[in-house]
């Protein structure tokens, strides 16, 4: 019966607190606010109900009335409620009012905050808000009072005199007004100022001027909201710490088209690097059902994925088996990433080749000896290996752990997919199931980054080419060929 008012951060989902994630994972009804994080909703549990409440400036918003009734009713009713809210809760978020609302119906809550997009935003932007040389104090301002107010809660001429940082929340249509009442009042015109448009995320953009002209210098660069206003000394440090916008894929967007499971590492490193990255996973991975296989009759494992490589271990869990079940065999693994997930459960590959493509994997095995070996792998998947090693006598057997089957997605993800300045495929399976969705409307302008020269050939079956191949056929691989192709289109 208890409700959470959680603050989710200013949108860069890195900068959810732990205790956030832990909730949202466990609540049974998410009241939230707009621009919460698509990654943090979509950690909620598949039956939590989600129920959208966002306000915004200048348009439709849900009444805060109906919002306190929300939040009593369904606590009541015995469930578990996190009000999920952009920044703080208690900064600028109404959380007070929340919190007075539900103490007046006698229900319990809990606060968590989160970082404010007062801090954080001037911060992404490379503007410390405060600075010992510089500014010794900050204030938080409201841009956007209450409009039934009579008369502004706010002290312009003090603010005016105020010794330190100014950071102004939701003021950007009220900027130029603001502005004016500060320089009317004694502060100086000319002060540096910057305005933070949708502070933290890929595409943040800023502006820089000074207190006399950042309103207009705004309005011509289009600046919308959600934007943090900074005025004050510490706005001019921007030119020599804007980190964010250095970043080496900052500016570009990036699709990335592997299964759900998959795509979030590849997603995380390629945010991390800048890139604003759109994930449209165009396959998903289904597991087969089997028995365990007996591993004791063969003495060549080989493993061609990582989703392969956790699948054989499930089968061997659910029949009470685990990885001594390996023991005396040689194990093969094509390419760093299986093997890696072959050492997460205790194997050590024996044979990993330099080329991770199932002809590298034959050639790393010329020398070795096979009787008898296992290819565990998808149902669907190229016939190199097993043939290769029955033609040197071997007898091999295929066990068919997954399918790789299409995802469906939804003509707003193909949409985005078509406006990315890049496309990423790790699989023959993700061009072909990708292009299928996309229809005759084709990838749009993406430059077309393929994990290998398998999947580059299927790219060319379909009457397409690989813009950019990786040398190293694994994600650190792809990940590497597009920076360098970002690089060199940056420098021409």
């Amino acid at each position: 019966m208890t409700v959470y008012l959680v603050g989710a951060g200013p949108g860069d989902p890195g900068l959810l607190t732990v205790r956030a994630l832990e909730l949202i994972t466990s609540a049974d009804v998410i009241v939230y606010d707009r621009l919460i994080p698509a990654e943090a909703l979509a950690r909620a549990r598949p039956e939590a109900e989600l129920i959208y409440v966002g306000k915004e400036g200048g348009g439709e918003s849900f009444p805060q009335p109906e919002i306190d009734r929300l939040l009593v009713e369904h606590a009541k009713a015995g469930r578990t409620v996190l009000r999920l809210k952009g920044g703080d809760p208690f900064v600028f978020g109404r959380g007070g009012e929340e919190a007075e609302a539900l103490t007046d119906a006698g229900v319990p809550f809990e606060v968590v905050p989160g970082v404010t997009a007062g801090v954080a935003a001037p911060a992404y932007a490379g503007i410390p808000v405060t600075h010992r040389d510089l500014a010794s104090a900050v204030a938080f301002v409201t841009g956007h009072e209450d409009p039934s107010k009579s008369q502004s809660a706010l002290d312009w001429p003090a603010l005016a005199r105020f010794p330190g940082t100014l950071v102004i929340y939701m003021g950007v249509r009220r900027l130029e007004a603001i502005a004016e009442q500060l320089i009317s009042a004694g502060r100086a015109g000319g002060e540096p100022a910057a305005v933070i448009e949708r502070g933290t995320l890929p595409d943040q953009r800023v502006v820089a001027a000074t207190l006399g002209t950042i309103a207009a210098e705004a309005a011509a660069a289009g600046i919308r909201a959600p934007a943090i206003a900074v005025l004050g000394p510490v706005a001019a440090v921007r030119e020599r710490l804007r980190w964010f916008e250095r970043r080496p894929l900052a500016g570009i967007s990036v699709a990335v088209t592997r299964a759900r499971a998959q795509a979030s590492g590849l997603a995380a490193r390629l945010q991390a690097l800048g890139a604003a990255v759109i994930e449209a996973p165009a396959i998903r991975i289904v597991p087969i059902d089997g028995p365990a296989p007996d591993l004791s009759r063969y003495d060549l494992v080989c493993l061609t994925s990582p989703n392969g490589v956790q699948l054989l271990f499930d089968r061997l869990a659910a029949g009470g088996l685990d990885a001594r079940s390996l023991a005396g065999i040689r194990v093969a693994a094509i390419g760093p990433g299986t093997a890696a997930a072959l050492r997460a459960k205790g194997v050590i590959a024996d044979v990993v080749p330099e080329r991770f493509v199932a002809e590298g994997l034959v050639q790393s095995l010329a020398q070795v000896p096979v009787k008898r070996a296992l290819i565990a792998r998808a149902a669907a998947a190229r016939d190199v290996l097993p043939d290769a090693l029955r033609e040197r006598g071997a007898e091999v057997d295929v066990l068919a752990l997954y399918e790789t089957l299409a995802e469906p997605l939804s003509a707003e993800q193909l949409a985005a997919v078509r406006e990315t300045d890049y496309i990423t495929f790790t699989s023959s399976s993700t061009v072909s199931f990708l292009l299928d969705a996309a229809g005759a409307s084709g990838l749009g302008r993406a430059r077309l980054v393929s994990i290998g020269p398998v999947t580059s050939g299927a790219l060319q079956e379909r009457g397409l080419r690989a813009h950019v191949e990786a040398s190293r056929h694994d994600v650190d691989g792809l990940v590497d060929a597009l920076l360098q192709d970002a690089a060199r289109a940056r420098a021409t």
